[in-house]
């Protein structure tokens, strides 16, 4: 298991909780089956990694369209800098996919899932969707919120 979501942060709405649980399956999914493919490099296996992976990717895809169109829904004031911020990942998640695709190297990928993917994804959900969950449950802007 690459991430226990006990130890993950929680926000002010259930369905951003749900959802995010919902990615920490799939991502420890991924993580074994590119623990296997690691040990044993068949196409199979890497098949099996880009099938999960997609599913991940198709699953935050979702995940994104569905805390924008409540931002767009409430009028969220931050909505551009939060939507940048979801296709900057998606982006990455693009470039890490295609890098494994075309080399079958898993190192770039675990480096991925391991340090960069962790990371992002506490900061995101401390910061960014910690105020907008807020901001859902209570209609404050974040500038009202530090007052």
């Amino acid at each position: 298991m690459l991430i226990d979501k006990n130890n993950l942060p929680l926000v002010a709405e259930e369905f951003m909780n749900d959802v995010h649980f919902e990615d920490v399956e799939i991502i420890n999914e991924l993580y074994e089956t590119v623990q296997k493919y690691k040990n044993d490099k068949t196409e199979d296996n890497k098949n099996i990694v880009i099938e999960i992976y997609t599913k991940w990717f198709n699953h935050t895809v979702d995940h994104f369209k569905g805390e924008e169109d409540k931002m767009l829904e409430l009028h969220f004031p931050p909505y551009m800098m939060h939507k940048g911020e979801h296709e900057r990942c998606l982006e990455h998640m693009r470039y890490i996919i295609e890098n494994f695709k075309n080399s079958g190297d898993e190192k770039t990928l675990l480096k991925y899932l391991e340090v960069d993917l962790i990371n992002w994804l506490v900061n995101h959900i401390q910061t960014m969707d910690t105020v907008t969950a807020m901001f859902f449950k209570t209609g404050l802007s974040p500038c009202a919120m530090q007052h």
